[in-house]
């Protein structure tokens, strides 16, 4: 076969494209040459569990693109014949989506979520739904239908959650590119955990028709890739206004000067004003390791020319933290909203509940099922929280302004990938896991998760960019400058190139 010579193992989408117009690879090869990854790492080898599964008509639709190439000579759209992962919380029209719910498993909605329908009209085939807990609702990757998704780099530990099997996937090279979704940090844990780089932009530029919520005004699906140039290549094909999604209206509001791909300069570090939250980083001997290579990635920030504001304080962030978080209140009614609007197995979170269909590690889901209110416009606490959010807002604001500041940085998460033991044996939970992520959702502001480097066990670390809402041009820029300057990024060992 003519694809013999094509590295499948890392390949950018730029790599992709520039083998299929000079005849080394077709998409269906492409398909068939992931799919053999996926036989060979997910359903046996490491067994990583991160795919659901698989699309039938992948390679079908690739031998599609393929004629419609070879008559034409020209690519349907950015994303001509690249594999994607999704993230079984996007419903998709010709498979099921499950949520990652066992009582799900033969859901087919009735049309696609706008997000893959973007990708779809991009020329992107959509390879495989990727393993999520139960309705999004843990850091972790245990959920009802799949059971535990494992991390490629260390099998006995936890990939993240919730978009734990597109972390995985996109990891462990079953795909070109993987779509998550981020409502407290779904995204950028598993990036953090996984090597990869994920993007949560300011909620409503991603449109959120067909993904299953958890907080609907913090929502939002995103790219999750193995490189900040593929992260833009997909934000400039997922953002955009959808009459489906009114929160969508804020496209009006995002500043972007020409597309996302045009933001990538290897020298923006240079001169920029880097805000370091120190109070963001853990303090005992299960942080230490992520903060000696936290240190080291501001070290090479500062090499590149780079000025670091540190520290930068946010006072009270705990507080604020705990004051803006909606998960408990809020999740019961959104999901059930979105539940009544569909013809659906099961009608309510509560019947899930009372029925067990759910998986046991979920102290999450259980919570706001048992204490959420039925009724949030009269719940004093729930308006107290949504203000409490804007405060928030404004507080990280004011630092921007106070220092001058392009971004800040801190580790997405202060500890390193818990075991399997912990996570079951409790010394983990969803409810109090100290995940640095929260900053950005809970203050709906954007952030980018890049790889930061490696502890001396080889666990992978992730250093978070946050920035203002709307201005996630600047993070594209100074996340690929880190990203050149550093070049962490490198697949795990787990899941060898395969012998062709």
């Amino acid at each position: 076969m003519s694809s013999v010579a094509f590295e499948l193992e890392e390949a950018t989408i730029d790599e992709i494209h520039r083998a299929f117009e000079s005849g080394d690879l077709t998409s269906r090869e492409l398909v068939e040459r992931y799919l053999e990854r996926i036989d060979a790492y997910d359903r046996a080898g490491p067994e990583l569990n991160s795919v659901i599964l698989v699309n039938d008509r992948a390679a079908d639709r690739a031998a599609e693109l393929d004629a419609e190439f070879e008559e034409s000579g020209e690519f349907t759209g950015p994303l001509h014949g690249i594999p994607v992962l999704v993230k079984d919380a996007l419903e998709t029209a010709d498979m099921p989506t499950s949520f990652g719910a066992k009582a799900f498993e033969d859901y087919v909605a009735e049309r696609d979520a706008a997000v893959v329908a973007r990708l779809r009209e991009a020329g992107a085939i959509i390879l495989a739904k990727t393993t999520l807990p139960d309705w999004a609702t843990s850091w972790f990757g245990f959920s009802s239908i799949a059971g535990r998704t494992k991390n490629p780099y260390a099998p006995d530990r936890d990939p993240g959650g919730s978009s734990s099997g597109t972390g995985a996937a996109v990891a462990a090279n079953l795909g070109a590119v993987g779509i998550g979704t981020d409502c407290g940090g779904s995204i950028r844990v598993p990036a953090s955990f996984d090597n990869l780089v994920g993007f949560r932009v300011t909620p409503g530029l991603i449109s959120r028709a067909g993904v299953n919520p958890l907080v609907s005004h913090q929502d939002t699906a995103g790219p999750m890739t193995r490189t900040v140039r593929e992260t833009a290549l997909l934000l400039d094909v997922l953002v955009g206004y959808d009459e489906a999604d009114p929160l969508t209206a804020v496209t009006e509001l995002r500043r972007v000067d020409g597309s996302y791909v045009d933001q990538l300069r290897t020298d923006a570090l240079r001169g920029a004003r880097i805000g370091v939250v120190r109070d963001a980083f853990g303090d005992d001997a299960n942080a230490a390791p992520v903060n000696r290579v936290i240190e080291g990635a501001l070290a090479a920030m500062r090499h590149s020319g780079a000025v670091l504001v540190d520290p930068v304080e946010l006072p009270n962030l705990g507080d604020h933290l705990s004051r803006t978080m909606l998960y408990v209140l809020q999740s019961k009614r959104d999901i059930n909203d979105f539940l009544a609007e569909r013809d659906v197995p099961v009608d309510t979170v509560e019947e899930l509940y009372e029925t067990g269909q759910y998986h046991e590690l979920l102290d999450l889901f259980v919570a706001f099922v048992e204490d959420g209110p039925e009724d949030l416009e009269d719940n004093l606490e729930y308006w107290r929280s949504r203000m409490a959010q804007y405060a928030f807002q404004r507080e990280i604001l004011s630092a921007f302004a106070e220092h001058d500041l392009d971004a800040m940085v801190y580790p997405d998460v202060q500890v390193i990938p818990p075991t399997e033991t912990e996570i079951r044996e409790g010394t983990y939970e969803t409810m109090t896991f100290p995940t640095n992520t929260l900053i950005a959702s809970q203050s709906l502001c954007t952030a980018m998760s890049v790889p930061a480097g490696f502890t001396d066990d080889g666990l992978p670390v992730g250093i978070e960019f946050l920035g203002r809402p709307f201005d996630e041009p600047t993070l594209i820029r100074l996340g690929y400058s880190f990203e050149q300057a550093t070049h962490h990024r490198r697949p795990p060992e787990t899941t060898p190139p395969l012998s062709e």
